[in-house]
């Protein structure tokens, strides 16, 4: 029908479905992203600006080696934190639900900023408080997707979901714009300069805090946790329809057919069954791999690295001014974040989560190679000089730019894929705890990936730092192409057809065997496909 052509995937979807609760609901734990975004801009400020160093002598005593370690432990104390909160979602997902796991994280994050922004010269409350914060801003990447993926029309899922991708942007610009404002406006002799800053998060827990009363529970957990009543109710207001119209009817039989299902199948399990679940049965190791993998992959791509540390890659193209290289950052942080919410409302659902993952890579690899052999070519001597010719400051001009243009082609490829597979592919009952280990690994990779990248820049040099960037994106088209299927416009529930094919038919042929019986049989309400009935069509597709 055409990849821009919305009027037929909106067909099914009733005109009342996409009203203002449903975008309330989706701002309200969408904006979570930032959480992320907004420390990762921060600390990094915080910790090079001489009002923190005046207040924490300690952070310039003993040798080189102990001040980097000293310094390492206050930026990376909330991955820390927030590889145990990634963990805590999973247990408090499916115990309290996704609403009161949103004040819960909103509580810690709040407390863990309060205690360091009253810390007063105490370096250990700034490591206590930054480890509580970090529960709460691990929680926000499970409980924030789960959350929009089980209350979004599947028509307009992977828009809706990628909201909270995109507010890791908004994070970071709000966050690299309050840093260089402070600098520049605020003496160094006065603590507010480190200070004002890192109010921003107490600002944002604050507000979600208090925004978490004005929206409802999701209908999936409320039949998974046995309130029926509650579910219908809440899914007519969350759609604008009565009980009786056939779409909210379709969304609920659905719901209660693959729990039913799913209990069939492990009556009596505990929560360590839900692990080996997890890892033993293909279709659901299959799924999980697809997290893992996606983690892996796209932390690696560079993306991550030139965030945390693109002071120092501006630097060596050419940005050397302070204020220079600030400002130089706080573009970035405008690219990212207007590339992510493009991607989110105009191209995830219109191309498709490969197509998208395609463009995306193949964009940020082109922008990481032309840096790679533009730093090969010209001479480490003359950058360090900058006594560049001619047509070496065109070509420096055009590395800064591939610097923004790798920025979008991570927007629109890994970021936005890596939140939306992680909540939208696992079955409802395994959808918390898939998604919190996959968020742990993520905090572990990336605790890894910032303690590794000064050591690579300095043994592989910064050419060949983003030469290996180069070769992890080839990697990540050749994943893509074999592993990754299409999963735009299926509902949450037909994904069990999907991954019930052979695996190496998963990705590359998935979605044309399962048209005719995934993603729209769950449409037709008076006679829906049982289990049984599901795999008959399915059979018979593959025979033909």
């Amino acid at each position: 029908m055409g990849v821009f052509n919305r009027k037929a995937e909106l067909a099914d979807t009733p005109s009342e479905v996409l009203n203002w609760r449903l975008y309330w609901s989706t701002f309200v734990f969408g904006i979570l992203g930032a959480s992320r975004g907004l420390d990762e801009g921060l600390v990094g400020g915080m910790v090079g600006m001489k009002s923190f160093k005046h207040e924490f002598p300690a952070m310039e005593q003993g040798s080189e080696d102990a001040q980097a370690n000293r310094e390492s432990n206050v930026t990376s104390m909330v991955q820390l934190g927030s590889i145990a909160g990634a963990l805590l979602a999973f247990l408090l997902c499916d115990k309290i639900g996704r609403v009161r796991s949103l004040q819960a994280l909103c509580v810690l994050w709040l407390t863990g900023f309060i205690i360091v922004v009253t810390s007063y010269g105490n370096l250990g409350q700034i490591l206590a408080g930054r480890f509580i914060a970090g529960l709460g801003v691990g929680m926000t990447t499970v409980v924030g997707p789960t959350y929009l993926v089980e209350v979004a029309p599947r028509a307009i899922r992977g828009m809706l979901t990628n909201i909270f991708a995109g507010s890791v942007y908004l994070g970071v610009m709000v966050a690299y714009f309050s840093n260089w404002g402070a600098s520049i406006n605020l003496p160094s002799s006065s603590r507010l300069q480190w200070v004002a800053p890192q109010t921003a998060h107490i600002g944002f827990a604050g507000l979600l805090l208090i925004l978490s009363f004005t929206v409802n529970e999701t209908p999936r957990f409320l039949i998974m946790s046995g309130q029926h009543e509650k579910a219908i109710k809440n899914l007519c207001l969350l759609r604008q329809l009565p009980e009786d119209h056939p779409f909210v009817s379709s969304e609920i039989l659905d719901v209660k057919e693959q729990l039913e299902r799913e209990k069939e199948a492990t009556m009596g399990t505990t929560r360590w069954g839900k692990l080996r679940e997890l890892v033993m049965i293909p279709s659901n190791r299959y799924r999980f791999m697809l997290g893992i993998m996606s983690q892996l992959l796209g932390q690696w791509s560079g993306a991550s690295a030139i965030t945390i540390y693109a002071a120092q890659f501006f630097a060596t193209l050419g940005k050397t001014g302070q204020s220079e290289k600030l400002f130089a950052t706080c573009i970035l942080g405008v690219v990212k974040l207007c590339s992510a919410y493009l991607c989110a409302f105009f191209l995830i659902d219109f191309f498709g989560r490969r197509r998208s993952l395609y463009m995306g890579i193949t964009l940020q690899f082109l922008a990481i190679l032309y840096i790679a052999i533009y730093l090969t070519v010209v001479p480490p001597s003359t950058l360090e000089s900058l006594e560049l010719s001619p047509s070496q400051k065109h070509a420096a001009t055009a590395a800064i730019a591939s610097i923004y243009l790798s920025g979008f082609g991570w927007a629109m490829g890994w970021n936005s894929f890596q939140y939306l597979v992680n909540a939208e592919v696992y079955p409802v009952r395994l959808r918390a705890l898939g998604s919190s280990i996959v968020m742990c690994f993520h905090f572990v990779n990336q605790f890894g990936n910032t303690k590794a990248v000064p050591t690579m820049l300095l043994k592989m040099g910064t050419s060949g730092f983003f030469f290996f960037c180069s070769v992890i994106c080839i990697l990540g088209l050749a994943w893509v192409w074999f592993f990754v299927p299409e999963t735009r416009g299926r509902s949450l529930e037909s994904m069990d057809t999907l991954f019930s094919l052979p695996w190496h038919q998963i990705g590359r042929n998935g979605r044309k065997l399962t048209e005719h019986c995934g993603a729209h049989a769950d449409e037709e309400v008076g006679g829906q496909d049982t289990e049984k009935e599901a795999k008959v069509q399915l059979e018979t597709v593959q025979a033909r």
